[in-house]
C-alpha cells in the first residue's frame, strides 16, 4: 500500500508531477457530474467500470460508494449477502495508472471504503477472510500500467486483468485476459460489452478453478 498519501480532494500533488506527467486529479464536483450521466449504471452492483488513467481513485471511489449505498439498502440485514454483493461490486471496478504510487494509493483508498463500511455495519463480526478477498481482488483490478501501450511502464509486460464471475452458491470464477484495446463502440466506462461478454480484451491467458469467495485471498 502507498505510504505517502495525498489528501482526498486535492487536485495536485506537486508542480513537478504536473510538469512531468500532466498529473491533475479531477475534483469531486466534476466526478459526480460525469457519473450522474450514467447514474443507472453506477447503481447496478455488477456493472463494470474501467478508468484507464485512474490516478488515486477519484472516479472509482465514487463508483464504489454508489454501489455500496445500494448494497446497504438491499442487503445489510444479511451479512453473507452484504459480503457477497460487496465483493461483486469490487470485482466490477478496474483501473490502470501509469504512476505506481497512485495505483497503490487507489487500491488502499478503495479498500478503506469497504473496510470502514463493513466495520460500521457489522463491528466485531467482520471476517478477516472477506477483507483478504477484497484486497486480493483490488490487487488484480487496480494495476500499475500504461493504458496507451497496454504494458507495465518498467517491465513492459502486458497488462493482464482478471474477470470475476460468481457461479452456483458462493463460489467465484477467475479468468485472466491480456488487456489490449478498448473497442470504440464499447461504453467508455465499461470493460465488457452489453451482452456481458468480453468486449475489449483478447482470449483468456489463464483459467482458475472455482473457489469460495472467502478463500480468494488464501495462499
Amino acid at each position: 500500500m502507498a505510504q505517502d498519501k495525498v489528501e482526498v480532494g486535492v487536485q495536485v500533488k506537486s508542480k513537478k508531477r504536473v510538469a512531468d506527467h500532466g498529473e491533475v486529479f479531477t475534483n469531486e464536483r466534476e466526478v459526480n457530474a460525469m457519473l450522474d450521466l450514467v447514474k443507472h449504471e453506477t447503481e447496478r452492483i455488477e456493472s463494470k467500470f474501467l478508468e484507464p488513467a485512474c490516478g488515486n481513485g477519484n472516479f472509482l471511489a465514487e463508483v464504489l460508494k454508489r454501489k455500496l449505498k445500494v448494497i446497504d439498502e438491499r442487503y445489510s440485514k444479511s451479512q453473507i449477502e452484504w459480503e457477497r454483493n460487496a465483493l461483486i461490486a469490487v470485482c466490477s471496478i478496474y483501473g490502470v495508472e501509469i504512476q505506481e504510487d497512485n495505483a497503490l494509493e487507489c487500491q488502499d483508498r478503495l479498500y478503506q471504503i469497504i473496510y470502514q463500511k463493513y466495520m460500521g455495519i457489522y463491528g466485531t463480526n467482520i471476517k478477516s477472510d472477506f477483507l483478504r478477498s477484497i484486497q486480493f481482488v483490488l490487487n488484480r483490478n487496480i494495476l500499475w500500467g500504461d493504458a496507451l501501450d497496454f504494458t507495465n511502464p518498467i517491465s513492459k509486460k502486458p497488462i493482464v486483468f482478471s474477470d470475476w464471475s460468481f457461479a452456483i452458491g458462493d463460489s467465484i470464477k477467475r479468468t485472466d485476459y491480456i488487456f489490449k484495446f478498448l473497442v470504440e463502440k464499447t461504453h467508455q466506462f465499461s470493460l465488457f460489452n452489453d451482452e456481458g461478454n468480453v468486449g475489449s480484451i483478447d482470449e483468456p491467458v489463464r483459467d482458475f478453478p472455482l473457489v469460495h469467495y472467502l478463500k480468494l485471498g488464501q495462499k
